[in-house]
């Protein structure tokens, strides 16, 4: 048995290496990127309607920036609620822990207060108060959001949501960062926001073909801040999104200053390995890269069953397009801390999320019915990239990059390691408290630290 579970970590860790990134960027690479751009670099948006005022279509140039609107329909809301509340549900987990997966007494609970007094319209509503847009990239469309502070020397930040996130992660975080001065800030901590959907979630186009990993889109990332016009910049992520923003940091296009990110990837060699072997800690570990070893072997043990699915087989998730509470709890089945924090709020005790924050990103997932051209950005990344390091390997950014760690994220990035993984390593900050959604469940401590991270850029 002992054996057969070390192969299994094996087995895991082989197939958590989901993002390779060796021969990604050489000079060449770099230059061909940008050299052919022909977008005009303009501090205004280039807005194309696609009418005109009598409703006459109109050419519309789909590499310009677009507005973009959305509404769901009644009839889709109440066909939500009837799907959830014809539930067919199993019997219970045959033990007293989450060691099973999502618990039934917590997604019955969920989906009590989804069938019943839930309402999309509200958080419908707090989407619809931020100015949308779209954009042709590389044949597909781009949804983000984009709030510009009425600060002049704001520094512009493009903000990358994750799995199984959406830009409802954001949301509360605009405000603070783009308005500081009624959020406790100072007019020169001021951020232009830029929140786009990732390809395939939310708004964004789904592709049709092979091809969308975080290179390809931390390119388009580039391409969308050229169109905007913005020549300096900074970019942030936790989970997807700080993969495409340390791909940005490796591509180095013009403008980007610099990077900060709420899950790192600074796991050293050493500890990889043993990790990947199923294997004791290395020796001489201090306390707190002892607790980031202890997290990350927990994942790797116990946590990646949904990104083994998806890395390899994500058409096969049928039953998550169909049954609303199915989706319900892939979603939550992400990592052990974040579950507890959303189970605990389902018992009426939130902490940092509510149940409507939570039923909010699920519900927005099943009206886009993004839940398997979300997931294809697991195989795409493990497909269609060469072979490279793993997720939270160190991947050699050499421009300034800023951390913080929460305690309850996937691992607590040690400031040890943080320092050993980026050269230029600009602020580290350690949280007491928060899982893997920072910018959601502490939008507080995290504008704090995004405005004490780039004080040394903004004049750069």
């Amino acid at each position: 048995m002992k054996q057969a579970d070390e192969e299994s970590r094996r087995y895991f860790l082989k197939l958590s290496s989901m993002l390779s990134l060796a021969a990604a960027f050489s000079p060449g690479t770099i230059a061909e990127t940008f050299a052919d751009s022909k977008f005009r670099t303009t501090r205004k948006e280039n807005i194309m309607t696609q009418t005109n005022a009598t409703g006459t279509e109109q050419a519309t140039d789909k590499t310009a920036i677009r507005p973009f609107q959305f509404t769901f329909s009644d009839a889709e809301l109440a066909d939500l609620r009837s799907r959830v509340n014809a539930t067919k549900w199993p019997e219970g987990e045959t033990v007293a822990d989450a060691s099973q997966g999502v618990q039934l007494a917590t997604m019955q609970k969920l989906a009590r207060y989804w069938g019943t007094d839930y309402d999309w319209r509200k958080g419908e509503k707090k989407l619809k108060a931020v100015p949308h847009f779209v954009t042709e990239i590389d044949g597909l469309d781009i949804h983000f959001i984009h709030v510009r502070s009425k600060e002049k020397n704001a520094l512009p930040a493009i903000i990358t949501h994750g799995w199984p996130g959406s830009i409802i992660e954001q949301l509360k975080i605009i405000e603070p960062l783009t308005n500081p001065t009624a959020h406790g800030g100072k007019a020169e901590d001021a951020f232009d926001v830029v929140i786009p959907s990732l390809p395939g979630y939310g708004f964004s186009a789904k592709p049709t073909k092979p091809g969308w990993n975080p290179v390809t889109i931390a390119k388009a990332w580039a391409t969308l801040m050229q169109r905007l016009g913005y020549t300096k910049y900074i970019a942030q992520g936790g989970d997807w999104g700080n993969a495409v923003s340390e791909v940005m940091a490796l591509q180095q296009p013009p403008g980007l200053l610099g990077i900060h990110t709420n899950m790192a990837a600074t796991v050293p060699p050493d500890v990889s390995k043993a990790l990947a072997m199923g294997g004791p800690p290395p020796a001489g570990l201090s306390p707190e890269e002892k607790f980031a070893w202890d997290g990350l072997a927990d994942f790797y043990t116990n946590g990646l069953g949904y990104a083994l699915e998806m890395n390899n087989r994500p058409q096969t998730l049928y039953g998550i397009v169909d049954s609303p509470v199915g989706l319900a709890s892939w979603i939550l089945d992400h990592d052990i801390r974040s579950y507890q924090m959303i189970a605990r709020a389902f018992d009426g005790k939130t902490e940092g999320l509510t149940r409507d924050d939570v039923l909010d990103n699920i519900t927005l997932y099943w009206l886009s019915n993004t839940a398997i051209s979300s997931a294809r950005l697991y195989w795409d990344t493990r497909h269609t990239l060469p072979p490279g390091g793993g997720f939270f390997d160190v991947r050699g950014i050499k421009i300034p990059v800023a951390v913080s760690a929460f305690a309850e994220e996937i691992y607590q990035a040690p400031k040890s390691w943080a320092e050993k993984a980026y050269p230029k390593l600009i602020f580290y900050n350690k949280h007491d408290k928060g899982t893997h959604f920072a910018a959601w469940e502490q939008p507080e401590l995290f504008v704090t630290d995004l405005r004490e991270s780039f004080k040394s850029l903004r004049s750069a």
